[in-house]
């Protein structure tokens, strides 16, 4: 019923800079929040970033000062500002979105995007 569109990985050197682009669409009623999370080979998937329908965000210690979340104005699409990347940065990236639909209230991830950031 939602649907999420990620886009923005790659690879980058150490010190570069990214942004990733997650669009959510379908039947829905209200996002609550939207937010990333990154997942490194042999690691638990772990918080980036997350927003709130009010515009509240979060961060994770290891991305605060270099990472910055942020969503349109229509509140479907949100981005992840990644500045002065570091290999340990390196991972899948997966967009989250808390949602309201018809009926019930959801949890979606989106199928994830590569980053790569080398030394």
């Amino acid at each position: 019923q939602v649907q999420l569109v990620e886009s923005g990985g790659g690879l980058v050197q150490a010190g570069g800079s990214l942004k990733l682009s997650c669009a959510a669409s379908g039947r829905i009623v209200k996002i609550n929040a939207m937010g990333w999370y990154r997942q490194a080979p042999g690691k638990q998937r772990e918080l980036v970033a997350v927003i709130t329908d009010g515009g509240r965000t979060n961060y994770g210690d290891s991305v605060k000062g270099r990472f910055t979340i942020s969503r349109d104005n229509a509140k479907t699409t949100v981005y992840l500002q990644m500045n002065s990347l570091k290999p340990e940065d390196t991972g899948v990236y997966y967009c989250n979105v808390n949602v309201i639909i018809p009926f019930s209230q959801q949890e979606y991830w989106g199928q994830g995007t590569q980053v790569t950031v080398s030394s």
